[in-house]
């Protein structure tokens, strides 16, 4: 889409991720008191008076710290003003003009951007006079604005089109409106986001060897073979108990979120560590709600293998998997981009198994072959007979069956015949919702 960029900018705890969400609608950023809460940039498409614009919120700027995370931080600053065509810069009329404030319009000067000078929480007349202490820095008369209330928003963003360049047509190479999007999701420190910036080219997301790094859900497109993909790298999920703070219960809510709204949950594995009660967990709430899910044991580069490891390592899973063996499992490394693409193919099948409409006369036709080999077991000296089944929905697919008693067909009875139309339609890595009616 050719769509003019505006990436929101400035030092910790100003309120840029409060104006990200005043102007996009809604809480797409985690917002907390606390500095530092946003480390990566997140993107969003914004709009006002029929111009649309892309919005980028960015993490808190302090520059020649030591510590790795707030290093990427300003990376990620760097990355969201090289590709800004106009840079909203936001300052505390609170707090007042600081040594960062002064540090970071120097380098926004040096980047030729066109600068935007806000200055937030002017929530009354008189903190407007707070404001002119800002004229200092160089650009210009401040705009005055009050993320929180909305007071003067709808002047800056008037000034935001002004300064934007022209929008040109808006264009998509897939005229369908759909993708298919991706959850990646897993216990912190897995890889998450070495996966992501393996597939996109580039370190759109903050990647260091810090459990916990990424704490918002971040959503990228990418291109494999001409087809379009959205996906989406999640904050690691942790058991209830273990999530201490705000800031980590809304980041275990976005990763819920995520999977949710996705149409195939990539859920990964350490491959130094295996399966864990945590990794099934997470697994139960991706099938719960009836997403495509794939496997993937990531550090793969890590192990010491030979002729047998993977066989050996899949056949634990498996065990551990239970009556979710149909889950696909996928080998991989995102340090060295081994078969990382062989996620993305199996992902598409998957998508594509989740919109299979198989036909009645099929469906039935191996029914009666399932219930031969083995008839539902009798109830009270009852024959249970399962008249016939029809596919009610797809994406994600539903099959009901129709019987004198809905009520006797027990557990084990149902995974058989799921294992038996699993064997012949198959339906990898795709939950199925099977219901039984009174007939």
């Amino acid at each position: 889409m050719n769509i003019p960029v505006v990436a929101i900018v400035g030092r910790p705890n100003v309120g840029k991720s409060t104006l990200f969400n005043r102007l996009v609608g809604g809480r797409a950023a985690i917002v907390d008191n606390r500095p530092g809460v946003t480390r990566d940039r997140k993107h969003a498409l914004a709009e006002w008076t029929g111009h649309p614009f892309t919005l980028v919120d960015t993490g808190g700027y302090l520059p020649g710290s030591d510590d790795k995370i707030e290093r990427a931080v300003v990376r990620q600053i760097q990355e969201a003003i090289h590709e800004a065509d106009l840079i909203v810069f936001l300052v505390d009329a609170k707090t007042g003009l600081t040594e960062f404030d002064r540090e970071l319009s120097v380098e926004l000067k040096k980047s030729g951007r066109p600068v935007l000078l806000t200055v937030n929480k002017v929530d009354s007349d008189a903190r407007e006079l707070n404001a002119l202490e800002f004229f200092e820095l160089g650009f210009g008369d401040p705009m005055p604005v009050s993320a929180e209330s909305g007071r003067n928003v709808g002047d800056f963003l008037d000034k935001v089109i002004e300064l934007l360049p022209a929008t040109a047509a808006i264009t998509t190479d897939n005229p369908n409106g759909k993708l298919i999007s991706l959850a990646i999701v897993g216990r912190p420190n897995v890889g998450k986001s070495s996966l992501v910036n393996a597939l996109l080219g580039e370190e759109k997301v903050i990647v260091t060897d810090i459990p916990g790094t990424t704490r918002d859900a971040i959503d990228s497109k990418f291109k494999y073979y001409s087809e379009e993909f959205l996906i989406v790298d999640t904050a690691g999920l942790r058991r209830k108990s273990k999530v201490r703070d705000a800031v980590e219960y809304y980041s275990t809510l976005r990763s819920l979120e995520s999977i949710k709204r996705c149409d195939v949950t990539i859920l990964m594995v350490d491959a130094m560590v295996g399966m864990e009660t945590q990794d099934m967990r997470i697994l139960g709430e991706a099938v719960r709600m009836n997403k495509g899910v794939i496997i993937t044991v990531n550090k793969w580069d890590l192990v010491e293998k030979d002729s047998n490891t993977a066989r050996a390592h899949e056949l634990q899973i498996r065990e551990t998997l239970k009556n979710n063996d149909y889950l696909p499992i996928v080998f991989i490394s995102a340090l060295t981009k081994q078969r990382i693409y062989k996620v993305v193919e199996i992902a598409r099948a998957v998508a594509e198994e989740r919109k299979r409409t198989l036909k009645t006369s099929e469906l039935n036709d191996y029914l009666a072959e399932a219930t031969s080999r083995y008839a539902p077991p009798s109830m009270d000296q009852r024959e249970v007979k399962i008249k016939y089944c029809t596919q009610v929905k797809s994406n994600p697919p539903v099959i009901a069956f129709f019987t004198n008693a809905p009520d006797s067909i027990k557990p084990h009875y149902r995974a058989y015949l799921e294992k038996q139309f699993r064997q012949r339609f198959g339906f990898l890595g795709v939950p199925l919702t099977m219901v039984f009616r009174k007939k």
